[in-house]
């Protein structure tokens, strides 16, 4: 399923800046970055709960969000993209 992760992190402080750090790079881990501070993801539940736990250990809730989108098997009727950087088909042959 595609489940669609945004975080908007406090970066008024150095340590505001490490944990923006730490959560970029773990959705990098998990998705494809399709803005600054948000990712597609294709996952199943579980793994998505274990993302989730991981992000959610990496905030600081009085400072940060996270949402997730979860957009379900079916995507691909619910996202239209104009402009540039284009998608690539995260379920599609990759090519080296």
């Amino acid at each position: 399923m595609l489940i669609l992760i945004t975080y908007d992190v406090n970066t008024e402080t150095a340590a505001g800046r490490k944990r923006l750090r730490q959560v970029a790079k773990q959705c990098v881990n998990y998705g494809q970055r399709v803005q600054n501070s948000v990712f597609e993801c294709i996952m199943d539940l579980a793994k998505a709960r274990e993302v989730k736990e991981i992000l959610i250990n990496i905030i600081d809730k009085e400072k940060d969000s996270l949402r997730f989108y979860y957009l379900g098997n079916n995507y691909k009727t619910k996202v239209e993209h104009i402009g540039v950087k284009p998608s690539i088909d995260v379920e599609g042959t990759l090519i080296i």
